[in-house]
């Protein structure tokens, strides 16, 4: 017996309801759904889900982000298309098995014993030979044989035209055809079981119930109850943050259009949390130590969660999600990158907001310091093969492809994994409300320029990368070397007493026409790179210098002269550092290596300061961490059904693939000297397995 694809075509109905069961209930509909299941469930996983919504802009663009937001594709699981295709796919699947399940148990209670003779001649596998014995006794000899082996047989006496014969039918791997049932019972439970875990029972409350998700902000306590779902609800998966020493009862249940607040019947009490890190950087371990408050009964039960091992009660699953900061609070100070704002410290709290008014260090308008995130934790590979910039003529083919191709001890560079210390995030946020995000470090990083430099990041857009400001530490490790010396280039007095520091020290005293010569080379060169108007060039830094370079130098000339600026410009910094040491009681620097990477990397850094987005940078001074858990709890009523379902999936793909369905005839009639047999077997399936059968039972059974 094979499965028609063919639908039901009820007799007692219009035509066209007729012909839509029959469309319905067909195989042929019941693949096309699964086939596009499938197909949505790919687009689910590559395309991210339920991410917000300006990163599908910035990733895809305006079009294409429309477009993927109309048709519900970055929530394919709980899109209205996708539950009515699930809603489908079981009613074409239920009504495939009401139309098989008759003839398959139809077919189970038979053997098929009124086989006729001549049907014996048409199988493949068919024989003929003479028994001993009359038939009655040949048959159950033989019935008894197949009995022993697990066939199910049945005996059937009729006449012939030599007198009286005996039929004996008998089948084995009847599972076979259990094991279509199993499989598409399978289908039909799993999707049912995710038909009720999903979105369904809560969009009913949505429609129904008048549920609407909440779009505006502020405390939980202080949302409606139309946005709330009760603690009832029978099926839901939503978020919920606690931080350390603090309790948390109302999961988050995120919609496209908002939230919804899930009501649970206990509260969660964080006591602390534990992450354990591995040497990468990566977080090895979430443990959370916990204090179930029932809110019925009050009882409090202790319970630790960690991932892949959840804790449950009153049928709500606890899963550890992932992690978050609680609170922390830390204490900033602003460091001067204009050269002109003024220091200052702030205290704040992750997730809160400083207010920061005119003229402290904002320049002319008021901005929101938003406090976002704090890094206690940030493990860096620091080896030369992740060093930005690459020397082209020391590229090693042999390497390169070594590092692509080969055995398991890659050619690659070594990786130097280090942890460079606390970050912390933040954002400024004009009048207007557009804001940048800035990333800084908290201690200076070694990157092997020889002198330790301070990390300040910044980006436009969550789509972007930092790019990072590489201030050097001084002497003592700090800033302060740096913002002095910002603060002496922005002041023309400063400015003039290093040019005349510089020009006294780099020629001959008895030359002073060429002193005075020099002196105005070193003014000019000072001034463009400072950004003073005055000094004839557009914009400040080595880019104001190149471009007066260009303007004013023949093209022979120009590499020599640049040479001669950046070496009297490197100078005159110099004898500004030493100025600004002096003014503040600090002794010289000296004439070493040190000094001399230091004021390299300090030139670049007041270069590409007069680019940084912002007047000043804050750096981390101090924090008190506080940590929170990310729980996900769940109450899943389907979970068992859709278990159930897997296991009948197995069960029926392992009887389906794996048990041959086999029927054997043998029929008997009188003989000289005994009886004549003809048998024949079949098969829904034709292997060098039925053949082997086929020869071993007919050498068992009629001896030949």
């Amino acid at each position: 017996m094979t499965a028609a694809t063919e639908g039901l075509r009820p007799a007692t109905i219009s035509p066209r309801l007729r012909a839509l069961v029959e469309l319905l209930s067909s195989m042929r509909f019941a693949i096309s759904l699964l086939t596009v299941i499938c197909i949505a469930s790919v687009i689910g996983t590559i395309l991210k889900q339920a991410e917000p919504a300006a990163n599908y802009v910035n990733q895809f663009g305006p079009f294409w982000s429309q477009l993927f937001l109309a048709l519900r594709l970055n929530t394919v699981y709980s899109a209205w298309w996708f539950l009515l295709i699930l809603a489908f796919l079981v009613t074409s699947t239920s009504l495939c098995i009401a139309r098989q399940t008759p003839k398959i148990l139809a077919d189970l209670r038979t053997l098929k014993e009124g086989m006729r003779e001549q049907a014996l001649q048409s199988f493949k596998h068919r024989a003929q030979a003479g028994v001993d014995g009359s038939p009655e006794v040949a048959a159950r000899r033989i019935g008894d044989a197949l009995a022993r082996a697990g066939w199910k047989v049945k005996l059937q006496q009729r006449a012939s035209a030599r007198g009286e014969g005996w039929m004996v039918a008998a089948r084995a791997g009847a599972a076979n055809k259990i094991g279509y049932l199993a499989a598409h019972s399978a289908i039909v439970l799993v999707c049912l079981g995710g038909l009720s875990d999903g979105d369904l029972i809560v969009r009913a409350q949505m429609l129904l119930g008048g549920k609407t998700p909440y779009a505006g902000g502020g405390m939980i306590a202080d949302v409606p109850a139309q946005h709330r779902l009760g603690a009832a609800n029978p099926t839901f998966r939503g978020n919920l943050l606690v931080a350390e020493g603090t309790q948390a009862g109302t999961a988050v249940l995120s919609q496209p259009d908002g939230i919804l607040l899930q009501e649970l019947p206990f509260s969660i009490e964080l006591k602390k949390f534990i992450v354990e890190y591995y040497s990468t950087g990566m977080p090895k371990l979430f443990a959370s130590e916990i204090i179930i408050h029932d809110k019925e009964t009050g009882e409090a039960v202790p319970a630790r969660v960690e991932v892949n091992h959840p804790a449950r009660w009153r049928g709500v699953e606890i899963y550890q999600s992932s992690f978050d900061d609680g609170g922390s609070s830390v204490k900033l100070a602003a460091v001067p990158i204009n050269g002109e704002s003024k220091r200052f410290e702030l205290q704040g709290v992750i997730g809160g907001t400083s207010q920061l008014a005119k003229g402290q260090g904002t320049g002319a308008e008021t901005m929101t310091l938003e406090y976002t995130g704090l890094r206690v934790i940030n493990v860096e590979n620091m080896g030369e093969a992740s060093r930005s910039g690459a020397d082209p003529r020391k590229v090693d083919l042999q390497v390169s492809l070594g590092q692509h191709l080969g055995a398991a001890n890659k050619a690659g560079g070594k990786k130097e994994l280090r942890n460079i210390g606390p970050s912390i995030s933040y954002k400024l946020r004009d009048a207007a409300g557009q804001a940048r995000e800035f990333n800084n470090y908290m201690l200076p990083v070694d990157m092997g320029d020889g002198v330790p430099v301070f990390l300040l990041g910044m980006r436009e857009t969550p789509a972007d990368q930092f790019r990072y400001l590489r201030v050097p530490a001084d002497d003592k490790g700090s800033l302060d070397g740096f913002v002095r010396l910002r603060a002496a280039l922005a002041d023309p007095a400063a400015r003039r007493e290093a040019v005349s520091r510089y020009s006294a020290k780099a020629t001959d005293p008895s030359k002073p026409e060429v002193t005075e010569q020099l002196a105005g080379s070193a003014a000019q060169a000072v001034a463009l790179f400072a950004g003073d108007a005055a000094a004839g060039g557009k914009g400040a830094g080595l880019g104001a210098v190149s471009d007066y370079l260009e303007a004013r130098v023949p093209e022979a000339e120009r590499n020599r002269a640049g040479e001669v600026v950046v070496r009297i410009l490197g100078g005159v910094l110099f004898e500004l550092a030493q100025l600004t040491r002096e003014q503040a009681g600090l002794p010289a620097l000296a004439s070493d290596e040190r000094t001399q990477a230091f004021m390299a990397q300090a030139v670049m850094a007041l270069s590409d300061s007069f680019l940084y987005p912002a007047p000043m940078a804050f750096q981390l001074q101090d924090f008190q961490q506080v940590q929170a858990s990310v729980f996900q709890v769940t109450r899943s009523p389907g979970r068992n059904v859709v278990y159930l379902g897997c296991a009948l999936l197995i069960i029926g793909v392992f009887a389906m693939l794996y048990v041959r369905e086999r029927r054997l005839w043998v029929w008997l009639t009188p003989d000289t000297g005994g009886s004549a047999a003809a048998m024949a077997l079949s098969s829904n399936r034709q292997t060098l397995d039925v053949d082997r059968e086929f020869a071993r039972l007919r050498t068992q059974l009629l001896g030949s």
